[in-house]
């Protein structure tokens, strides 16, 4: 590790050796194009310099520093600046190149694809408030006008080099035989937890055994000068039909017939690509066998695969174990069924009901289900035996905590009914409305109930105290997240309405339509809605935005694994269609992502062939997930 003999015997100059080091802090080097730049930045010294040796005979030389362009060559292989420092030997604060005894460079981490350079200069300091012995200032800031000059109306940052208090005049003759040299050295800092890409290590001390060379032993400082992230180093225009790409590189299609973009293949984690469509045709991103794109929070990148099972009927309810292996579903014609094999395969269990909604607990083992004008079905081994409660009411819905423990059942110009036994035994709450709608959070403590042309009501103690809530509607449905955190309600002609605070207040996050049958991701984040005569209509922001799915019909009813990952849906006079979300593109070759012209992609490596994305902008409507 070579050395640098920075200083003389005066007590100043040991000190304002860490203060030149510390001065740098503020100091870059070139612009980012699209990226960070490719600023250098200082992390100041980790231990405070010992104490110097006593002052010879002078007192009055001081340590000056100064800041040099360094163009593109051998020191420097993107350009970036030279820092010079020596002794004052003439006393005239100038620093000049006889006086040069330590050299050092700052060097751009890569070259700038585009941008504006970061320039530096120095000036001197009066004494004052900022040094009270004058030094040199040190001003920074972004070449807006590119004339290569720092001017004053584009310095951004500035730092300050002071000198030390005067040391004392040392005695006439040989006063110099104490005294200790301060020496600095440099060493290249590979990427790591102290320079995350890179850059120098400088150490300080005193060189007491006088040999020229800063020993380990004699290191009383160390600082870092570290590289900035990389800046996008080049950007390739595309205008062939296909390209193989490589990492940390950004690719322009421009073509008006489509340009397909492979993915590096042997990319390690960290690296990047970017894709920006420019002509008409688009871009695909294509994958290599073993790797994916994970695509949740893209547009387009979380829709569902639908497809239909189960026998035709005139659907009124669906339920879902948490993983989606155990469902149920109920018709207004009589049936209904199970499914024990993630809806491969649907037994019919009871006949002769006008079923009007099923709940199940998290495992599917323990479900409830309601009849319009007849009594409230429950059974505890997932649907193959069911005993009712014997009562004759018109049961409009129901709900389950996730462990099968806490019922509630509404009925439609009766009352709510709370069970905390799993239905051994049921309790009357609330007065008598028109209720349709019952929603619970997976411990039974949050539970919303929806009236046909009134108020929604929130209870928040098991269901013993009821509060309206919101505006008169003719609600239709409700869901809640796990922790009833997250509420939501449909309005038969009219909106989806959300609470983000347990039901306390309430907002519209859709537009109007004929909404039916609403369900949600056991966080609250991925819903599942249905419309009469429309679509169904899904969202991956908590009811945000939505995206039309499915084909149109008359939907009634819907239900969601606790992920949100796995759907069903049911429409009168059709088959249950099971939809499974989007969470990446197919594994392999098969799988791809494309964009139109002006969207634009960021993806990077995260290991384990996965790709994820960074960033991105969407011009047309989404995107393409295959």
């Amino acid at each position: 590790m070579p050395s640098y003999r920075l200083a003389s015997c005066f007590v100043r100059n040991a000190r304002l050796a860490v203060g030149l080091i510390a001065s740098l802090t503020l100091f870059a080097c070139g612009g980012g194009g699209g990226g960070a730049g490719n600023a250098a930045f200082f992390i100041p010294p980790t231990q405070q310099p010992a104490t110097p040796a006593p002052a010879g005979p002078s007192g009055e030389s001081t340590v000056l520093m100064r800041v040099k362009p360094e163009a593109v060559g051998v020191n420097c292989s993107f350009g970036g600046a030279r820092v010079e420092a020596g002794l004052d030997a003439d006393n005239n604060h100038v620093l000049a190149d006889s006086e040069v005894t330590s050299t050092q460079y700052i060097c751009n981490a890569t070259a700038v694809a585009d941008g504006l350079s970061t320039l530096a200069r120095m000036r001197a300091e009066p004494a004052g408030s900022r040094c009270a012995q004058g030094g040199s200032q040190v001003l920074a800031g972004k070449d807006l006008n590119r004339n290569n000059v720092l001017d004053d109306a584009e310095v951004t940052s500035s730092a300050y080099v002071c000198g030390g208090a005067p040391g004392a005049t040392g005695a006439v003759g040989a006063a110099a035989s104490n005294g200790r040299d301060s020496l600095l050295a440099f060493a290249p800092e590979a990427p790591g937890g102290t320079c995350a890409y890179g850059g120098q290590r400088v150490q300080s001390g005193l060189d007491l055994n006088a040999n020229g060379v800063l020993d380990a032993a004699e290191v009383t400082a160390t600082a870092y000068v570290c590289a900035a992230a990389p800046a996008d180093t080049r950007w390739v225009s595309v205008t062939a039909s296909s390209v193989q790409t490589e990492s940390n590189t950004g690719y322009q299609a421009n073509s008006s017939t489509g340009v397909t973009l492979t993915l590096p293949p042997a990319p390690t984690v960290g690296d990047w690509i970017k894709v920006v469509g420019v002509g008409s045709g688009g871009w695909t991103i294509a994958q290599n066998a073993g790797q994916r794109i994970e695509t949740r929070g893209l547009p387009g990148g979380t829709d569902f695969d639908w497809r239909s099972v189960a026998p035709n009927g005139s659907w009124s309810g669906l339920a879902s174990s948490a993983d989606a292996t155990r469902l149920a579903a109920t018709s207004t014609t009589g049936e209904l069924y199970t499914s024990s094999d993630s809806g491969a395969s649907w037994v019919p269990r009871l006949t002769g009901q006008v079923w009007s909604g099923v709940a199940s607990s998290s495992d599917g083992l323990a479900l409830l289900a309601a009849t319009n004008g007849g009594a409230l079905y429950r059974s505890t081994d997932g649907g193959n035996n069911w005993s009712n409660d014997g009562s004759s009411q018109a049961w409009t819905a129901v709900a389950s905590s996730a462990d099968g423990s806490r019922l509630v059942a509404t009925a439609y110009l009766g009352q709510i009914w709370t069970s905390s036994d799993g239905g051994s035994s049921w309790t009357a709450r609330e007065s008598s409305r028109a209720w349709r709608a019952v929603a619970s959070s997976a411990d039974g403590r949050v539970l919303v109930a929806a009236t046909n042309g009134a108020q929604l009501y929130v209870s928040t103690d098991y269901g013993v105290s009821w509060t309206a809530r919101a505006s008169g509607q003719f609600w239709w449905s409700a869901a809640a997240s796990a922790d009833g955190s997250i509420l939501y309600a449909t309005v038969d002609t009219g909106a989806v309405w959300v609470s983000t605070d347990s039901g306390t207040t309430w907002e519209q996050r859709s537009v109007n339509r004929d909404w039916r049958g609403i369900a949600t991701s056991a966080d609250g984040r991925y819903v599942l809605a249905a419309t009469s005569g429309g679509r169904l209509y899904e969202s991956s922001d908590s009811g945000q935005t939505w995206r039309a799915t499915s084909d149109a019909g008359a939907w009634t009813a819907v239900a969601s694994s606790a992920d949100g990952v796995k759907v069903a849906a049911a429409k009168s006079g059709s088959a249950i269609q099971l939809g499974t979300r989007r969470t990446s593109t197919t594994l392999g070759t098969a799988g791809s992502i494309s964009g139109g012209q002006q969207d634009s992609l960021e993806l990077q490596y995260v290991g384990g062939g996965v790709f994820m994305p960074v960033g991105y902008v969407l011009a047309n409507v989404a995107f393409v997930v295959r």
